[in-house]
């Protein structure tokens, strides 16, 4: 593996759009259960704030050295606030945050007792943006496309409603008239508004139901036979350039749609002491993004967003990928 591409992709710049959240972290240790339900006492020892997620997405593109610039829509209230100031701790570009009164920070906050993911409190909106949000956050998209050289969208999606099929439709346009590459981790509510896309991310569950077929997994044949039908039905009808599919445990598997035949790619998971699998998938968006945009094959992009997926799951919590760890390791 050439390290001068590891360079041309820390000199990109990538605009991230999508459902932003702060995770909060409280650590502690448990020494018994509680007399009043049966459930562990956690002592807390440390509490942290971190940014989640299509921020986490922001971080592991940071962290591989490139740009993040990220466009969403903040609640205008104390979680929102730490939110930026979290991005001004990162020295994170903010020109793309809305803030409305109308909606409320996402925070996950997670309880880790020993190490362990004891629970998940989530407070969250999840209705679409409204009219006029949706009228803010395409300005700042458009002017950040006028006035930047951008070198590839990518859509996190958490179901939150940041993305509508608005703005969809609206930014995969600029984008095509642009030439920029545009990637795509989807979820249920929007699965089917993404058209026309560079490269579209789900995993296993999100193809089951997106496409609302059946994908038989007991064995590695009869998987990879599905899992090309699968893709061939998503391009006939979204006409994505690359379909990408993470199978946990499995790998990955991608079907490239800009040849004259469709070609197909599994790329197995490599061996990892697994602590955590929370973030990976933003892990794997980033890198892949990044690997297209700076011009590495597709083969080569699956295989270093697959181990930068495996490598994030060593640690506990949502965490960025390590860049030179993952350069000696591609090496």
């Amino acid at each position: 593996m050439n390290k001068e591409i590891f360079e041309k992709m820390a000199r990109e710049r990538v605009l991230i759009i999508g459902d932003v959240m702060i995770d909060s972290y409280m650590w502690g240790n448990v020494t018994r259960i509680s007399p009043e339900a049966p459930v562990p006492v956690v002592a807390i020892t440390k509490r942290e704030k971190r940014l989640g997620g299509a921020a986490n997405v922001a971080l592991n593109i940071e962290a591989m050295g490139a740009t993040p610039i990220i466009c969403s829509v903040l609640g205008n209230d104390d979680s929102g606030k730490d939110f930026q100031q979290l991005m001004y701790s990162h020295s994170m570009d903010r020109r793309g945050i809305v803030t409305s009164d109308n909606r409320m920070t996402t925070v996950k906050s997670r309880v880790i007792g020993n190490n362990m993911h004891i629970v998940r409190v989530d407070e969250e909106c999840t209705h679409p943006l409204s009219a006029m949000e949706e009228d803010q956050l395409l300005d700042r998209i458009t002017r950040i496309l006028k006035t930047m050289p951008i070198d590839a969208i990518i859509f996190q999606d958490y179901d939150k409603g940041n993305i509508t099929p608005r703005i969809i439709a609206e930014v995969t346009e600029m984008a095509r008239r642009k030439k920029i590459l545009t990637t795509v981790d989807p979820k249920h509510r929007n699965f089917s508004n993404f058209k026309h896309v560079g490269l579209f991310k789900p995993n296993l569950k999100e193809l089951r139901e997106g496409l609302n077929i059946e994908i038989d997994d007991s064995n590695d044949e009869t998987l990879l036979h599905d899992l090309e039908e699968a893709s061939r039905k998503l391009h006939s009808k979204q006409q994505a350039d690359i379909v990408l599919v993470t199978l946990s445990s499995r790998g990955m598997y991608a079907c490239d749609f800009r040849g004259k035949e469709p070609q197909s790619i599994h790329v197995p998971s490599y061996v990892h002491a697994v602590s955590d699998v929370s973030g990976a998938g933003d892990t794997v968006i980033s890198v892949i993004t990044l690997a297209l945009a700076a011009g590495m094959s597709l083969e080569e992009s699956v295989r270093c967003a697959n181990l930068a997926g495996g490598v994030v799951c060593e640690q506990v919590g949502v965490v960025p990928i390590d860049r030179e760890r993952l350069i000696a390791e591609m090496q």
